[in-house]
């Protein structure tokens, strides 16, 4: 196909690195957004931290909404491409950005309307509340560019492609980095300077990608952006990539219960341990989610073509690799947490109370590494539910184990057992059922 590279054929640990690469420094990108956002706003202090804190794990619960055509993207283009199946590819590649157009525009005049009642959930106090309402307003007219953004990626992933959102997400991180001192100090905007930085970066993040498809490298032999949606391939892209949203956004909306509860045992300290933490932790995540879209982009593409041999050597090399990255980064929390977290905020009693989280939460990071990995392989072959039952499950549970655990005396540490048992459990649970699956599916 046009401008697409294929899966099917060559050496299978060459194609996953160099699949993941770009896909992992992506991840990392979007994750630097809210760590410039957070390193540059600490500087105000760590109220100023909590009132953005608050409002990304907000945003994180509405961006988790854009997997649904990211990850859709992923997996029907990918398939797609291994069935050689132009026609779709570019009916898949359509229907997706159509959809996260119309998701987004819902979401973003839900979040301007609703901003005062979503940020009372925190309880915080009414300075911070107020600076958090403002900043959620702002980012949330951003909505659509991130939607599809994420959409551009997936059809890029699936393609084999994975350098141009990498190159594009880096010039919007270094536009950030330039605006963001530029915004919160150059024109003393504080915590909305952040919000209008991060804004522009990710307009012309947008921009470049319909550049890039438009004129540079039109794929498939171009396709239009914005169709009339047909149900046959707008019900498989729900199929493939609700699970996936609903997994992601569930596990937004736990936060936020986990939020209240660390800030009822540690006040606002309490938040900005856990939504600074949360961003130090994504270092291990996004890491394996390289590695895991990788995996799934390769499975589709062999799926399709029927290569079960190819799919079973791809999952035990990219659990080998992950493996190792998740105990470099077991030794850097458990060992280096306070002066990680002091790099994000380096107000003393918060980096403390931040290494006491990264230190317990580091004991689950291979774990993590594992859910991840083998999340790949269920999206691969098209089965998103058994990830999204897992994962629902146990960061429910979360819940009753963090108050629990409180209760019995561990008190804002019992927060942050629950979030690493919990890890724990969806790794285990992740690799013993695809295994159970394997034979059958491979």
């Amino acid at each position: 196909m046009q401008g697409t590279k294929n899966l099917t054929e060559g050496a299978i640990s060459r194609q996953l690195f160099h699949l993941a690469m770009p896909i992992m420094g992506t991840s990392f990108i979007q994750m630097a957004y809210s760590l410039t956002d957070m390193a540059w706003v600490g500087r105000l202090g760590s109220e100023a931290v909590a009132a953005i804190g608050a409002v990304g794990i907000l945003t994180w619960m509405i961006n988790s909404i854009s997997y649904l055509n990211k990850v859709g993207a992923e997996v029907s283009v990918g398939q797609s491409i291994g069935a050689q199946n132009t026609g779709d590819a570019r009916a898949f590649a359509s229907h997706n950005l159509t959809i996260a157009l119309a998701l987004s525009i819902c979401l973003a005049t839900l979040s301007i309307a609703l901003a005062h009642p979503i940020i009372e959930f925190y309880k915080l106090e009414e300075s911070i509340a107020l600076n958090a309402v403002e900043y959620l307003r702002i980012v949330a007219t951003a909505f659509p560019f991130v939607f599809l953004s994420a959409a551009f990626t997936g059809i890029h992933n699936a393609s084999g492609l994975s350098q141009i959102p990498f190159y594009i997400n880096c010039t919007g991180l270094v536009l950030n980095m330039i605006l963001d001192p530029l915004f919160i100090f150059g024109f003393n905007g504080g915590t909305a300077g952040a919000a209008w930085a991060t804004w522009l970066s990710q307009a012309v993040v947008c921009s470049l990608f319909v550049y890039q498809l438009k004129r540079r490298n039109p794929l498939f032999g171009g396709f239009s952006f914005f169709v009339r949606l047909k149900g046959a391939y707008t019900r498989r892209i729900f199929q493939l990539g609700l699970p996936v949203a609903l997994l992601n956004t569930f596990f937004a909306i736990i936060n936020l219960f986990m939020a209240r509860t660390a800030s009822t045992y540690g006040g606002h300290i309490g938040v900005t341990t856990l939504t600074a933490g949360g961003q130090m932790e994504a270092i291990a995540w996004n890491t394996s989610q390289g590695f895991s879209t990788a995996l799934s982009a390769f499975t589709a593409q062999n799926y399709a073509a029927r290569k079960k041999d190819r799919i079973r050597t791809a999952y035990h090399s990219t659990l080998k690799m992950t493996f190792v990255i998740g105990i470099l980064c077991t030794i850097l929390f458990v060992f280096f947490g306070s002066e990680v977290f002091s790099l994000i905020v380096p107000e003393r009693a918060a980096y403390e109370a931040g290494s006491v989280y990264l230190r317990i939460d580091g004991y689950s990071m291979v774990f993590m590494m594992l859910e991840i990995t083998t999340q790949g392989m269920f999206y691969g072959t098209g089965r998103t539910v058994p990830p999204a039952i897992i994962s629902i499950a146990c960061n429910t549970l979360r819940i009753p184990l963090a108050i629990g655990l409180a209760a019995l005396g561990l008190g804002i540490n019992g927060v942050w057992w629950a979030i690493s048992i919990s890890s724990m459990l969806k790794g285990v649970i992740a690799y013993i059922w695809f295994s159970a699956l394997q034979k059958k599916i491979l």
